[in-house]
């Protein structure tokens, strides 16, 4: 697990633009007063965000993820299994409508 743990501080230190746009509105328990944590190991992935009060597990997707399609498909389903809610948005998403994607992510809180 300390692997995982380290590969997480170091996507944490590296955020993407993305990353730190979406990061701006959910930390500091922002979003509803439920707290997220960010590059967090569950079980043997690092998702991107994830509120562990709620289940609630959000994963930002760009380009690269057209070829993951099934990888990704395999990693929802195992954090399902584990009754997590899985929420994927693409980059240009946040970029473009990041209150329409906080009202998604607010739907699934409350």
């Amino acid at each position: 697990m300390a692997d995982y743990t380290k590969l997480a501080k170091n996507l944490r230190k590296n955020s993407t633009e993305v990353e730190k746009i979406l990061w701006s509105h959910l930390r500091l328990n922002q979003l509803e007063g439920y707290k997220f944590r960010r590059q967090q190991p569950v079980g043997r992935f690092i998702v991107d965000f994830v509120c562990f009060e709620k289940k609630v597990v959000i994963e930002l997707d760009g380009g690269q993820h057209m070829d993951e399609h099934e990888k990704d498909q395999k990693r929802d389903e195992w954090l399902k299994s584990q009754g997590f809610k899985v929420l994927r948005f693409w980059n240009n998403e946040v970029f473009d409508n990041i209150e329409g994607v906080k009202e998604m992510i607010r739907r699934e809180l409350i």
